[in-house]
């Protein structure tokens, strides 16, 4: 082999391993992500069934750790304070009307969901429905 042959060689292995090292340079937490901010970002869908029984449908991009943190931070979700978490009361700028028994109802995937926003972890890929629900 000649001197040509050895520099193509070492050309094409510098670039190689700068690309390996350019595609596990995105990979892990961001710089200063703050508590609740794992830094990686989650791709998420809220589908909302409000009282006219109209649908809107929600694609969310977040760094947050939990449901509530994630439709705070996009100003879908308010509500009260209690022991237990947030009491979500309005979504997508409904409120619930407790004179009617009305609530929101939250499923993940189709199915009854049990913990709340709170406490609620998200994944990339998650799906999330909340449903203007009336009767206790």
């Amino acid at each position: 082999m000649n001197k040509r042959t050895y520099t193509k060689k070492g050309l094409a292995l510098a670039l190689g391993l700068l690309l390996v090292l350019g595609l596990f340079s995105g990979c892990g937490e961001k710089p200063g992500a703050g508590e609740g901010e794992s830094g990686l970002v989650k791709n998420i869908t809220l589908q909302v069934m409000h009282r006219d029984e109209s649908v809107k449908d929600f694609q969310l991009a977040t760094d947050k750790e939990t449901l509530r943190q994630a439709l705070e931070e996009e100003g879908l979700i308010a509500g009260e304070e209690s022991e237990f978490g947030m009491f979500v009361k309005t979504v997508d700028g409904e409120t619930a009307d407790d004179s009617k028994q009305e609530w929101w109802c939250l499923t993940k995937g189709g199915e009854t969901w049990t913990s709340g926003v709170d406490s609620t972890e998200i994944a990339d890929g998650d799906a999330f429905e909340f449903t203007l629900t009336t009767g206790y």
